[in-house]
């Protein structure tokens, strides 16, 4: 190891983003041998982690596969459920149902995407049924089916993706086991000072409640809205985007399973915000996501226990939060990760996909004891990418709305949207194209769900897809979908699945 190598590593706080961070980290500098590099995770026992992301995206996958997890034990472990995409109730208007699935509406035709050449029929052939028929995942998840996709030929029994649902606070123990398995180092404290060095600023150590120090070279801030070390100490600014996501507060709570066990996150409109609901093995996780300025917090909480399809097994837990992003999550030698980077509200799961890729970009552009500003520069750029074009996302899900039935939703007809969003929106609009600004994020079949479920009817189509003949289409369109039907027909019933290949020991 040169003299200039990161010799230790100090992570400050535990839950899913430190231990997130930790697990990935271990498995590099594990086999380093002699002199390697020290990972080691300051965890206060009274702080508790905020536990909203139980439901994730489809890359969770990769990540889990990068660890060598094996799949089986880690849904046991973690009272998991498979997920395949969101069911949205009452967005757009009142009474709207669809669906975000996980993967696109079959294969190409003719080198363009195949939502298109379906807009085209559906303006020609009555009565051809919708989208999403010819979505395999939004097909297998309303049967509540689910088998992972086979190995092969493309067909319809591999052309869909998934997630999980889990218990958070579960993944973090199981990474953490899995962490400290391969030399990480727990420190368990109270982290009251944090000491800089004088003559540049970097963070030196931080200092426990007890007097301990802990130094390191690499400073981690996991630490939750807190943001102890990237705004405490390092002062990098917060972007608030409340103007443009109005919703600042959440209610989660518990409630018994019930049959059938859904293979996806339901997504319910309120007056003033929208109430989740994910299935897990042992419970069904609730939240409640609100505006304070639209309904006092009592109302919300009963609207939540309202809402409920099953008896609560808590009473209901608060959250405050503001949306936006540190302007910058890297700034000298301390790197945001999670929470105390940015905040999205979990409409479209991607809590867990922000810390994911944040450590992913860590370890592409891994520094040493130089930290060369270049380093820094390039996370900042592709996490403020990524952060503003899932803000546009879901900002999407509440500017596209024909409701007026409440104060909230009045105000996010009216409300201004980033430039970016609004080229986004009347692109499909005007002429039937997704423009995606963040290729690493929500790929076209995404915003085409959102856009058409929605209701935002495009004026036109692509008309490179009016050369094909109309008849043969149609066939082609109605073997597809006889195809999806009959295989997602076979599949097995999600919760007969988990009860055969990954049933979880019952919890204590």
């Amino acid at each position: 190891m040169s003299n200039s190598a990161i010799r230790r590593i100090v992570i400050v706080g535990g839950g899913t983003a430190g231990w997130m961070t930790a697990a990935p980290l271990a498995q590099r500098f594990e086999k380093a041998g002699a002199g390697r590099c020290e990972i080691v995770l300051v965890e206060s026992p009274d702080i508790g982690s905020i536990g909203v992301g139980e439901a994730t995206l489809p890359p969770i996958r990769a990540y889990n596969r990068t660890l060598g997890l094996d799949d089986a034990d880690f849904v046991r472990r973690t009272q998991g459920s498979f997920k395949l995409g969101i069911e949205f109730r009452d967005w757009g208007r009142l009474g709207r149902r669809f669906f975000h699935g996980f993967g696109d509406f079959g294969p190409a035709i003719d080198n363009r995407s195949p939502w298109q050449h379906w807009l085209r029929l559906s303006r020609i052939v009555d009565g051809l049924p919708g989208y999403e028929d010819w979505s395999m995942a939004t097909v297998m998840a309303l049967r509540n089916r689910f088998t992972p996709p086979v190995d092969g030929a493309p067909s319809a029994a591999n052309a869909y993706s998934f997630a999980y649902h889990f218990d958070a606070g579960l993944y973090a123990a199981y990474l953490r086991e899995y962490a400290l398995a391969r030399g990480a180092q727990r420190v368990e404290g109270t982290i009251v000072d944090v000491e800089l060095r004088p003559e540049d600023g970097f963070v030196a150590a931080v200092r426990l409640a007890d007097g301990r120090r802990v130094d390191g070279d690499l400073f981690i801030d996991c630490s939750g809205f807190r943001a102890l070390l990237i705004a405490g100490a390092m002062q990098s600014p917060f972007e608030d985007w409340s103007a443009l996501l109005p919703c600042n507060s959440a209610l989660a709570v518990p409630s018994e399973r019930v049959a059938p066990l859904t293979p996806y996150t339901m997504s319910t409109a309120k007056p003033a915000g929208w109430q989740w609901r994910i299935p897990l093995q042992h419970r069904t996780g609730n939240g409640h996501v609100y505006c304070s300025g639209f309904i006092g917090d009592d109302e919300a909480a009963a609207t939540l226990l309202a809402g409920l399809d099953s008896r609560a097994l808590d009473t209901p837990r608060q959250l405050r939060f503001t949306t936006g992003r540190r302007r910058q999550g890297w700034v000298k030698n301390v790197v945001a990760i999670g929470l105390s980077g940015g905040f999205l509200e979990p409409l479209e799961s991607t809590s867990i996909q922000l810390i994911m890729d944040g450590v992913g970009r860590l370890i592409q552009l891994f520094p040493d004891k130089r930290f060369k500003p270049h380093l820094a520069a390039e996370f900042n750029r592709r996490m403020a990418g990524q952060y503003e074009s899932i803000r546009d996302f879901i900002v999407l899900h509440y500017k596209l709305t024909e409701r007026r039935d409440s104060e909230l939703w009045r105000y996010c007809a009216a409300m201004p949207i980033p430039d970016s969003l609004a080229h986004q929106i009347e692109l499909f609009r005007g002429a039937a194209r997704v423009a995606i600004f963040d290729p690493e994020g929500f790929a076209e079949p995404s915003w085409v769900s959102l856009f058409l479920g929605l209701g935002l009817q495009p004026e036109s189509h692509d008309p490179f897809v009016d050369h094909i003949d109309a008849k043969a289409l149609l066939q082609h369109f109605t073997r597809l979908r006889q195809a999806i039907a009959q295989t997602a027909a076979g599949v097995p019933d999600h919760g007969d699945y988990i009860e055969r290949h990954v049933k979880a020991p019952p919890q204590p």
